[in-house]
């Protein structure tokens, strides 16, 4: 994403001074880190879990928003997504976003796992029209691309794939950059007429089964930006990111200055995370044929006992306290 439609976006919503966007920007500072920073910032009374959770619903518009963050979130859902839904609509700019096609492509977008193809067709919109409206939305800063990192299928243009991978295509995924956007189209922007009328039941109950998936994305971000940390003073991280392939996804994959492959799995749930999960996850690296020298696991609700005294050399355990290190 071009780094003026990050300035510009940015400061039109916090009212933030220009140059102190451009420092933090220019010099690496990843712009969900920088909005989470500013978001603490602002409610820094919060709990993590509370924080995480709040910044998923408000993340980048907090401060265009009547905002005190001490009821319960279901009750600040309805204040601010049903009671005074047109006034939080507004902050959707610009506002041709809220009609047909960028709202299709948005909403698809918001609900999917973000690949190319995937969001045409949720769509229902054809690839070259939703590319031209992608690219919009890229220049707009509403979206940003994370490129996939797998390797190319063919060592040389005459190479025959096997069956299975004859249609299988290379390709990148497109994220929000703000959260707010996120929510918006994952969520409300598909009841909108019904919320219009002040009918409020199908969303709420939307929300209420489908809200651990919206923070859920939002935690992994934070964890890959929580594991650069982590390796900063004596082996930076070189790439970072989720990763995805032919056989597999995994939340994160990062990989060191000294050539260290990580893989991590973020749960954010209310159970505590097992060695089942880590046994899971180096199955599946196996069966996507990744060299693995550590794994880092990340949890809301911590890990097992068995986890705990799990002597797997290379392995990291992070909770929701550890995230406080991203913070200032």
């Amino acid at each position: 994403m071009p780094l003026l439609a990050v300035l510009l976006l940015v400061s039109s919503h916090f009212k933030t001074n220009f140059a102190t966007i451009l420092y933090y920007l220019s010099n690496g500072v990843n712009t969900i880190l920088f909005l989470f920073q500013h978001f603490h910032r602002r409610f820094p009374f919060l709990e993590m879990n509370q924080a995480i959770e709040y910044f998923s619903l408000y993340g980048g518009v907090e401060t265009q928003l009547t905002l005190d963050l001490f009821e319960e979130i279901i009750l600040s859902v309805e204040i601010h997504f049903v009671q005074q839904f047109v006034a939080t609509e507004k902050l959707v700019r610009p506002s041709y976003l809220l009609e047909t096609p960028y709202r299709e492509i948005l909403t698809a977008v918001a609900r999917g796992d973000g690949r190319l193809s995937n969001v045409y067709r949720r769509a229902r919109i054809g690839e070259a029209a939703g590319r031209e409206i992608v690219d919009t939305l890229l220049k707009l800063g509403i979206l940003l691309l994370e490129e996939s990192r797998q390797a190319p299928l063919r060592t040389h243009p005459k190479q025959s794939l096997k069956k299975h991978l004859r249609h299988y295509r290379i390709e990148p995924k497109v994220r929000f950059v703000m959260p707010f956007y996120r929510f918006w189209f994952g969520f409300v922007a598909p009841y909108r007429e019904e919320l219009y009328k002040g009918k409020s039941l199908a969303f709420m109950e939307y929300f209420q089964a489908h809200k651990e998936r919206n923070y859920s994305l939002l935690f992994e971000q934070l964890s890959i930006l929580l594991l650069a940390q982590h390796f900063q003073s004596h082996d930076p991280i070189l790439s970072q990111g989720s990763f995805w392939n032919h056989y597999s996804e995994f939340d994160l994959l990062s990989i060191t200055v000294g050539g260290k492959i990580i893989l991590g799995e973020c749960k954010y749930t209310s159970r505590p995370v097992t060695k089942k999960e880590l046994t899971k996850l180096k199955e599946k690296a196996q069966q996507s044929g990744i060299s693995v020298d550590g794994y880092a696991l990340f949890s809301k609700s911590g890990f097992s006992n068995e986890l705990h005294g799990c002597k797997d050399e290379g392995l990291l355990l992070f909770g929701l306290e550890n995230f406080r290190q991203l913070l200032p």
